[in-house]
């Protein structure tokens, strides 16, 4: 190592410092103009660390989205590799409910408190200590660190970085917060608006209008009698709730008991197993919701409130899955919650999620880190740089 290398390296803090520091910058991601933050200042924060430690690194703006950046930091080169990644943004909070300040790590209880401490800052801090000195070793394959915008509100980070194809490497690890126990599989995210448009008239007279509120009924009924055959037909005894779910949310139709019902919107979700196509399943819904509506003369509108998370799985066999199987000593599981892991496996990586902290933690009041993850995490990271950036794994 060079002196001006050692110099630089020991600018970098410690783990309790950069995630001070990382915690003490906004970086809310949210469709709510008013909560949103640009992660301009975490993703260089970043940057400001890993380049003294030898990454090449490159930040990416997210096209049509001002304010929002990815980071691909790379250490040494070639084909293959591991990718480390994570999310820069947070979600909202509320400080009433906080005991301490959310933007000040606060150490209590053997616990890390801030926003963003488990979900997911933390891995960051993490993942910059299991690497110093990594840049003299001889690196067989590259080790990349990649810091993702708006996960917690849109996943246009992800969408982003699998529209160009970057960043290239062979194996992915998402640092979400398991309780350092492996996950290689969860469900998708569907949320859907269906909007029914008739024509308003007098209660009195039914032929004097088109009743939006009645086709919605007859549509309510396609989607539950869907549900029941996707149910019948899709089952994965891996996940706690082993079959596909649609929840009817929300409704919003008419406007008074003496009118014929105009308009009825209904939003609803649904979670698809992996192995089911989310195309397939708008197409499917399509099909039995358009006869209701033309029957009926109704205006029909079916649309996604956001483009979704597909379902993920990375085969059991996988050599990300067994390594990170024998390195933690757990058994890889699947989640109900979702994560960027679709797009990276997009690029061709097998990938898996695991991390530090727990997910109960995340989104919560009083988010914390337990210490007792952070040694552990260090460790087992260091390990997997080891195993599959300078061993011969080729």
């Amino acid at each position: 190592m060079t002196a001006t290398r050692a110099s630089s390296e020991s600018n970098v803090p410690g783990i309790q410092g950069m995630l001070e520091r990382l915690i003490s910058i906004p970086s809310i991601s949210s469709a709510s103009p008013e909560w949103d933050h640009s992660n301009e200042a975490v993703v260089n924060t970043l940057a400001e660390w890993l380049e003294p430690l030898g990454f090449a690194v490159e930040i990416m703006p997210v096209p049509g989205m001002p304010g929002k950046f990815n980071l691909i930091a790379t250490l040494g080169s070639g084909p293959g590799g591991l990718v480390l990644s994570g999310h820069t943004d947070t979600v909202p909070f509320d400080d009433q409910r906080w005991q301490s300040d959310p933007f000040t790590l606060t150490e209590r209880d053997n616990r890390w408190y801030g926003l963003g401490t488990c979900d997911m800052k933390g891995f960051f801090a993490l993942v910059i200590d299991a690497v110093r000195g990594m840049a003299d070793q001889p690196l067989r394959q590259p080790l990349i660190v990649l810091a993702t915008a708006d996960e917690e509100s849109s996943m246009n980070g992800a969408r982003a970085l699998a529209e160009a194809g970057r960043p290239k490497g062979r194996y992915a690890v998402i640092g979400e917060p398991t309780g350092l126990k492996p996950v290689r599989m969860h469900k998708g995210i569907m949320m859907e608006r269906l909007v029914f448009e008739g024509q308003s008239g007098h209660s009195s007279d039914p032929a004097l209008g088109r009743n939006a509120m009645e086709g919605m009924h007859a549509a309510i009924g396609q989607l539950l009698a869907l549900r029941s055959d996707w149910q019948a037909r899709y089952h994965n005894p891996n996940f706690k709730v082993e079959i596909p779910t649609l929840n009817l949310g929300c409704i919003h139709g008419g406007d008074n008991p003496n009118r014929i019902c105009a308009n009825c919107e209904l939003h609803f979700d649904l979670r698809p197993l992996p192995g089911m196509d989310m195309a397939a399943l708008r197409q499917a819904i399509l099909d039995k919701v358009e006869p209701e509506a033309r029957s009926r003369e109704l205006g029909l509108r079916f649309e996604p409130l956001f483009d979704g998370v597909p379902p993920f799985e990375t085969a059991a066999d996988a050599e990300l899955v067994k390594t990170c199987e024998r390195l933690t000593g757990h058994t890889a599981e699947a989640v109900a919650f979702a994560t960027e892991a679709p797009w990276l496996q997009k690029l061709g990586m097998e990938t898996l999620v695991m991390g530090p902290g727990h997910i109960d933690q995340a989104h919560q009041p009083d988010e914390y880190l337990d210490l007792s993850q952070v040694k552990p995490a260090v460790d087992i990271l260091s390990r997997l740089v080891r195993h599959f950036c300078l061993d011969d794994t080729e």
